[in-house]
């Protein structure tokens, strides 16, 4: 009796998986996700470890504190970026809060070694130089990439295009080609590579060429969704790295079961209702949130509408960050809640968007098309309207429209702005057209084949199981030992 209580005292912990997101809840949740599905089903212990320039966020800190106890957390150190040009871009920012985070997370390395194997360590799309402190602890390198599998195609791709074009990408006259997807014009390729000169560009190409050095690439993606880049992402290559597609993971609760706008959506027809919502980064100016007012007004349909205040700087912009909440609705034109009353919600700033597309009565998305309120959209069997704004979303409403074939989207001016009437003529076009009911068809087939993806024997499923497996059988090294 007595020896085996000292075995059971000298178990070894189970083998452990440090996760690195990049600043954003929009990268962090995708990763939690996955880590529940890997610690739900196999030996392995997770712990994220998030850099940071400032005190984390409240919504961080919410959902770290409600994870698995097999799931633990660490906020490194804040390093300061106070010697940053003003206008550094978010890609420059993200990457050097990594790279001055490296002397913090060797630190933080060498306390977990102590009691655990460092199985791998998964890295965000823009957090691969921790691929160095890795390799001192024997930990191998994966990338877990939070967005398509066509922007990781025209990521692994992107040092062939960088030699290859001279010019700027937006000022092509032919459209690029990327392995496995269907050509679009450079205009529409992600933000950070409209401007070669500039320090983002020179970071996303950094990263684009580590990915090589990773033992794995985990997209958030599914086959039926993404065939094309997919395929061609799991075709074996010299130097490429497996590719595993783990999606569609999405974050299903929000701490939200009362709330106003669900009981107000109990009381709406089935599939009525348009739900509005640019995601929890960005908004329209002034102007445009005026005209889309009116847009919504003139088509007759019903809609939840979450609004947002922008930005006295960039007032005559078509979009840009939000950074003020106070008071939205005031923006909206005169009478318009009056007139809309009934037919339509107002909601100031935010919503529990995944019980909303959840919710019977939610018939169309308009989205900003981040990819994690698109895969909501899929999980749902909810039709979209593509209206981009920022980073990958040009991508995303590219492949959505033309490839996926699962929403509109609405004409837009050379100076990016929307009117009126463009906006009631899609937005019914969607709600009641035939257009939109092709869409409907064509997303619940997608929304199955999510489910499929993800049961019990699913391909996503298998994916994480292999993964899983991997970290599990490590075996130690004398790193890991000492």
């Amino acid at each position: 009796m007595e020896v085996a209580k000292q075995e059971a005292r000298v178990a070894p912990a189970p083998p452990m998986v440090a996760m690195l997101p990049s600043p954003g809840m929009g990268h962090l949740i995708p990763m939690i996700e996955f880590a529940k599905r890997v610690v739900r089903y196999h030996n392995l212990a997770v712990t994220f470890v998030i850099p940071t320039d400032g005190p984390p966020s409240k919504a961080q800190t919410t959902v770290l504190q409600a994870l698995p106890p097999s799931i633990s957390h660490t906020f490194l150190p804040p390093v300061t970026l106070s010697d940053l040009p003003q206008d550094s871009k978010i890609e420059t920012l993200i990457s050097l809060t990594v790279l001055r985070s490296l002397p913090s997370l060797r630190d933080t390395f060498h306390s977990l070694s102590a009691t655990h194997t460092l199985a791998a360590l998964v890295v965000d799309l823009f957090a691969t130089d921790a691929f160095d402190v890795a390799k001192e602890f024997d930990a191998s390198p994966y990338v877990f990439y939070p967005s398509t599998a066509t922007v990781l195609s025209l990521f692994l791709h992107l040092g062939t295009l960088d030699k290859e074009i001279q010019c700027e990408f937006k000022d092509l006259p032919e459209p690029v080609n990327i392995p496995g997807c269907i050509p679009l014009q450079g205009k529409d390729l992600l933000d950070p590579l409209q401007d070669r000169k500039n320090e983002a560009y020179k970071w996303v190409l950094h990263h684009a060429n580590r990915y090589r050095e990773a033992e794995g690439i985990i997209v958030n993606s599914f086959l039926q969704l993404e065939p094309g880049p997919i395929k061609e992402l799991e075709s074996e290559e010299p130097g490429k790295p497996p590719v595993y597609a783990v999606g569609p993971l999405v974050r299903m609760e929000s701490g939200c079961s009362g709330c106003d706008c669900l009981a107000w959506l109990d009381e709406q027809p089935r599939g009525s209702v348009l739900f509005v919502s640019f995601g929890s980064g960005g908004t329209l100016s002034s102007a445009q949130i005026n005209e889309l007012a009116l847009g919504l007004e003139s088509s007759g349909q019903r809609f939840l509408w979450v609004v947002k205040s922008p930005s006295e700087k960039a007032a005559n912009a078509s979009y840009f960050i939000a950074e003020s909440e106070a008071d939205p609705l005031h923006l909206l034109p005169e009478g318009f809640a009056e007139r809309t009353k009934g037919r339509g919600l107002l909601v100031p700033s935010w919503a529990p968007q995944p019980q909303v597309l959840a919710h019977p009565s939610t018939g169309g998305f308009l989205t900003h098309c981040g990819w994690n309120s698109i895969l909501e959209s899929v999980v749902n069997g909810v039709p979209l309207l593509a209206w981009p704004l920022f980073a990958e979303q040009k991508m995303n409403a590219f492949m959505l429209t033309h490839d996926v074939k699962v929403a509109l989207r609405p004409n837009v001016s050379q100076n990016g702005f929307v009117d009126k009437h463009e906006i009631a003529t899609v937005v019914k076009c969607l709600m009641e057209g035939q257009d939109g009911k092709k869409l409907r068809y064509r997303i619940k087939d997608l929304k199955d084949a999510a489910a499929k993806a993800l049961a019990h024997d699913g391909a996503s499923t298998n994916h994480i199981s292999t993964l899983a497996l991997n970290w599990t059988n490590k075996p130690p090294t004398l790193s890991n030992l000492n």
